[in-house]
């Protein structure tokens, strides 16, 4: 069986649909209504070759918040279904990724217990509409339900533009090096505890 999730969330603000295939090709496909975060959900999708979709409606006629953050939510409990008891994984993944003069690294863990170390500081609020404030509600809700400790620092950067995609792209990479299967771990725990 492939490391496939399908889940949906649904509130009295959002209704989110994720459907994840951590062994894929990069292929994607997005309608969430909030065109930037698309933007950025294909940077993770294509730099972590898997596939992924995503379905929202949410409150935008109030802000983007909900959906942002509630597509982060669901995205992390997509990875925590599709890891499953996460054995023979590595586990750990980094990468530091660079546009023109912008350049971000991100560390994971899927560790079992979740947290967030944010360091990014953006040059303005907006990237055309989107506030980039909310870049944090998306990965705070992913670390919690993916159960993954989750490190993102941008190095350095004066375009928003390309601050953000340094850190989505580096996400994306992080990513595919932690859920790689360790063929040398032969189905172990990656855990002296014997459990994540």
């Amino acid at each position: 069986m492939g490391r496939i999730a399908e889940v949906a969330r649904n509130t009295l603000e959002t209704r989110i649909r994720v459907r994840l295939d951590l062994d894929g090709a990069g292929r994607s496909r997005f309608a969430v209504g909030v065109p930037f975060l698309e933007h950025m959900l294909d940077q993770i999708a294509r730099h972590g070759l898997m596939d992924l979709e995503v379905d929202a409606e949410g409150d935008l006629h109030i802000d983007a918040h909900h959906t942002v953050e509630d597509v982060g939510i669901t995205l992390g409990q997509a990875f925590d279904q599709a890891l499953g008891e996460r054995k023979g994984i590595q586990r750990y993944g980094h990468a530091y990724v660079p546009l023109d003069e912008a350049l971000s690294r991100v560390v994971i863990d899927f560790s079992g217990r979740p947290g967030l170390s944010y360091g990014v500081v953006f040059p303005r609020e907006h990237i055309g509409q989107f506030e980039t404030e909310l870049f944090r509600e998306f990965f705070q809700g992913f670390a919690n339900h993916a159960r993954a400790t989750l490190h993102i620092d941008n190095l350095k950067g004066v375009n928003a533009h390309h601050i953000a995609e340094t850190v989505f792209k580096a996400f994306g990479r992080a990513l595919r090096s932690a859920v790689q299967v360790d063929e040398r771990a032969a189905g172990a725990m990656p855990s002296t505890k014997g459990c994540l």
